[in-house]
């Protein structure tokens, strides 16, 4: 039976670092301790500035460590939709970006984790169905007018055949987590503040500075980045102009040779493919969106089904999910907080964070140091959503207020709490008042309130993970109602009742 764990955090020896407990004072403070956080607070402090970096949970541990670890610009089909949409200037800042974000992790790779594997390998997107290769045709044609190293083939080193794929060559792949933790060392070594279990609670801004709250300490500072999956502090509404959703990982033994490559299917159901080791791959795929009923250990069971059709499989080792935010235009919002002074934000990067962390960590980076950024345009936080983008803004919040309805109507139909055996979860009624309650093994209930603490709306279960899901904007919760990923920064309120510390007969 595989670990439920991501590969990347099984296999890295993190150090540890302290809460924050006191108030501190450093030029820039960083909330999150992920890819995006870590090489900002790098290239700030590498620039002379003093940094803090305040991470809720542990560095490394986020979105970030349960990656599949891909460094490319071969987002999948992406550029003939940037230029549609954006143009074709806009299209190249994004493509230019990425790919220079390669050539920077290659660096710091080298400089700070030389034992986090940074491998270039190519990367490709690809079909098995006749009716895909126009798709991948136009995908070429967008992305050689870009500059990007861009092949059309029928040939790759997959147990099967294809019908067409679109290559790029010298991309890499690398272990995200040992990365994280090489670049946090760099940070502290060169006399740098990190700060892990120290949730952010607020930011405050003055005339010429800002305070960050947390729990038991405070950092004054002049300028704040905030690098979480979506902004605690949003100003710009960033929660409606962005969808959260979730993928799943497993890692697998192979009893023969794996590919080289790194591989994404152009068509649904999407896998995506890369090398883990001389034996080894990792497939990723099972999306679907925060809250779904459907996220269930079901989603991995189908990978590993279709890997078992793919691949000669020895054992499946890890297995994980992930969650990530997409923007409704198709690019990352990365600059200065809409109606702020002193802040920061970087989000929406649609599960490429690797390669769109490290472009933003350059682009902010630029911007607090009062430098202009070649990249910045196309990304900037304060932009309106174009057409498309505006018209999935409305269907995706209308999509969210109906959600509402449902829920308010599921409250009122919730059942009894002796619906809820041992290792399950679920809305219940006790009472006549309608909780959240999971019953863990030893049969003790853990009873919450189902108002997400960002919004109000009302959060699902996730038998995959066993945590509590807000659909409408991604906040996640532990059993015991612990914030596990905002925006929420405030834990689900725990509730008390009176009886079911046994399972039902």
């Amino acid at each position: 039976m595989s670990k439920r764990l991501s590969v990347w955090l099984a296999t890295n020896e993190a150090a540890s670092y302290p809460r924050l407990e006191h108030d501190h004072k450093a030029d820039v403070v960083v909330i999150g301790g992920g890819i995006t956080g870590l090489t900002t607070a790098l290239h700030l402090q590498r620039d002379g500035a003093s940094v803090a970096v305040l991470e809720g949970n542990r560095i490394g541990m986020g979105t970030t460590g349960h990656t599949t670890g891909k460094v490319t610009s071969q987002h999948g089909l992406i550029y003939h939709d940037l230029i549609r949409r954006h143009g074709e200037r806009r299209a190249d800042l994004y493509a230019t970006a990425n790919q220079q974000a390669i050539e920077t992790i290659s660096e710091l790779a080298r400089q700070v984790a030389p034992d986090a594997e940074f491998d270039r390998a190519p990367a490709y997107i690809y079909t098995t169905d006749p009716s895909g290769r126009s798709l991948l045709e136009r995908e070429h044609a967008a992305a050689t007018r870009l500059g990007l190293p861009s092949v059309l083939t029928d040939e790759s080193d997959l147990p099967f055949d294809i019908e067409l794929a679109l290559r790029f060559d010298d991309q890499a792949h690398i272990h995200a987590a040992r990365y994280c933790t090489g670049l946090a060392r760099a940070i502290r070594d060169g006399g740098g503040l990190i700060f892990e279990h120290s949730r952010a609670l607020r930011v405050e801004e003055g005339g010429d500075h800002a305070v960050v709250r947390t729990a038991l300490g405070s950092l004054e500072t002049l300028h704040v980045v905030v690098s979480t999956l979506l902004p605690m502090v949003d100003r710009g509404g960033f929660f409606a102009k962005t969808r959260p959703s979730r993928a799943y990982g497993v890692a697998a033994r192979l009893r023969t040779q794996a590919p080289s490559g790194m591989y994404i299917s152009a068509g649904a159901p999407i896998r995506s493919v890369r090398p883990w080791g001389d034996h080894g791959v990792i497939i990723v795929g099972e999306n679907h969106p925060t809250g779904d009923p459907e996220a269930t250990p079901g989603r991995w069971g189908e990978l590993e089904r279709w890997a078992r059709d793919h691949f000669d499989i020895g054992s499946f080792d890890y297995r994980w999910s992930a969650q990530d935010y997409e923007t409704l235009d198709r690019l990352p919002y990365i600059g200065r907080s809409p109606r702020m002074s002193h802040t920061f934000v970087a989000t929406g990067f649609a599960k490429w964070g690797l390669t769109n962390g490290t472009a933003a960590a350059s682009i902010l980076a630029d911007l607090i140091r009062g430098r202009d950024n070649p990249w910045h345009d196309a990304f900037d936080a304060t932009r309106l959503p174009d057409v498309a983008g505006f018209k999935n803004l409305v269907v995706y919040n209308a999509k969210v207020a109906r959600q509402l309805i449902a829920d308010t109507i599921a409250r009122l139909r919730a059942p009894d709490l002796d619906r809820i055996d041992r290792g399950e979860g679920g809305m219940v009624n006790v009472d006549g008042a309608t909780m959240g309650a999971y019953r863990d093994a030893q049969g003790e209930v853990h009873a919450v309130s189902l108002t997400c603490t960002h919004l109000g709306c009302t959060v699902h279960w996730n038998d995959a993970e066993q945590s509590w899901d807000c659909p409408c904007h991604g906040s996640r919760f532990s059993t015991d109602g612990h914030v596990l990923n905002g925006p929420a920064s405030k834990n689900l309120d725990r509730l008390e009742i009176d009886f079911g510390t046994t399972s039902p007969d």
